[in-house]
């Protein structure tokens, strides 16, 4: 994983194939598949995890991993949108 700090409050990363292909595991095609199409994950910091869990399972967000602390430090579910990409609702664990 790869971070740059874009401002204050604003971080892009950049995680290879098949890191990200750990996390998501069966539930969306391998990203070595998906060379040539759009697709990007949106890693977004909260400060109700489970407040925004429930409310993307009620608009019908399609569950990829659910709440979990990962090695990271970072307590994080996955979700796919309706055109397929990741999205990340995340809180810090320490």
């Amino acid at each position: 994983m790869t971070e740059f700090k874009l401002a204050e409050n604003c971080k892009l990363g950049l995680m290879p194939n098949k890191g990200i292909a750990k996390i998501l595991s069966d539930k969306t095609p391998h990203p070595d598949e998906g060379n040539g199409i759009p697709r990007c994950e949106l890693y977004f910091y909260v400060e109700n995890i489970q407040l925004e869990y429930d409310n993307a399972l009620q608009i019908g967000a399609k569950l990829i991993s659910a709440i979990a602390d990962r090695d990271w430090d970072d307590k994080v579910c996955y979700f796919a949108d309706i055109d397929g990409h990741i999205i990340a609702f995340a809180e810090k664990v320490k």
